[in-house]
């Protein structure tokens, strides 16, 4: 199979998600669900979700699509399109697959996903992470993970500007 199928198939919704994720539960392999919008991937994005697959065996991203990046960022976001964003984030080694989701938090796909993880960023609270509830309900994990000081999407985006 050509790379870039392969990387292609790590992008997954409906019913490929349901059948990955069948096929997950059966291997008995550890699930990690993190999320966010991933709109320009840096240092510090690399260095968390490395971190997060380090936790488990199978590190599924949830990836906002265009229409919630903007709700939640503003009308000039995301800089990328979600299939770029989510083509890049499956391209990385360490990440088992992506799925787009569309509602301002992936609330409704943590409880279909049912991860054995649930991982955030240090400046999250743990009780404050959306899904908190049904991942520590299933008997499993909520983490967070230091970012990586300096990095930052919006702190890179306003240096690009300040130089066009």
């Amino acid at each position: 199979m050509p790379k870039l199928a392969v990387i292609q198939e790590k992008i997954l919704s409906g019913d490929r998600l349901n059948r990955w994720l069948a096929v997950s539960r059966f291997k008995g392999r550890k699930i990690v669900f993190t999320n966010g919008c991933f709109d320009v991937l840096h240092r510090g994005h690399i260095t968390y979700l490395a971190k997060a697959a380090s936790l488990g065996n199978a590190l599924l991203i949830g990836l906002n699509t265009d229409a919630s990046v903007k709700r939640l960022k503003g009308a000039d976001r995301p800089l990328q399109d979600e299939d770029t964003r989510a083509l890049v984030l499956a391209s990385l080694g360490f990440v088992t697959a992506v799925v787009l989701f569309d509602e301002d938090t992936p609330y409704d796909l943590i409880k279909k996903i049912q991860p054995d993880v649930l991982v955030k960023g240090g400046e999250y609270k743990v009780e404050e992470i959306v899904g908190y509830d049904v991942v520590k309900g299933k008997g499993g994990t909520v983490l967070t993970i230091d970012m990586v000081e300096g990095f930052s999407s919006t702190g890179i985006i306003r240096k690009m500007k300040g130089r066009s």
